[in-house]
């Protein structure tokens, strides 16, 4: 048995404190892999795995559905849904993303940060993330 060290995962982060989240990004063949954590106790509370679709209000448009799996008692289902769809439509590829995020005593004004820093991370992913066109399927060629 083989084993190396891989170094093509990408690494992000928000900015200080407080509730800072980071995250790593990787493509598994064309499908891409996240993780985002953070807090006091960092963990796999939820994981959500999207695919894309055509949008069913407008076939032109991208969207994605997504399916969830949950620990129990923890609450980064939401997290996980919303950061598969965005990424899965904007890169037009399946995304499984997985989170774990907790701070003690953690009040509404708190979970509002961390939604917010949690969006904003999640959009960073897909501008940085965006795959380079040699890597997209091209369409054969009719004769």
């Amino acid at each position: 048995m083989e084993i190396k060290k891989w170094k093509e995962e990408t690494l992000f982060s928000t900015d200080g404190e407080p509730y800072a989240l980071k995250a790593s990004a990787k493509w598994i063949g064309k499908d891409l892999l996240v993780a985002i954590w953070g807090g006091e106790r960092p963990h796999i509370g939820s994981v959500a795995l999207a695919q894309p679709r055509p949008s069913l209000k407008n076939p032109e448009n991208r969207s994605a559905t997504a399916s969830v799996l949950c620990v129990l008692g923890h609450k980064e289902d939401d997290l996980v849904k919303k950061a598969s769809e965005f990424l899965a439509a904007a890169l037009d590829v399946r995304v499984v993303v997985t989170a774990g995020v907790h701070w003690d005593d953690l009040d509404e004004e708190g979970i509002q940060t961390v939604i917010q820093k949690s969006g904003a991370l999640v959009k960073r992913i897909s501008e940085v993330m965006k795959k380079p066109s040699s890597r997209r399927k091209k369409p054969k060629e009719k004769i």
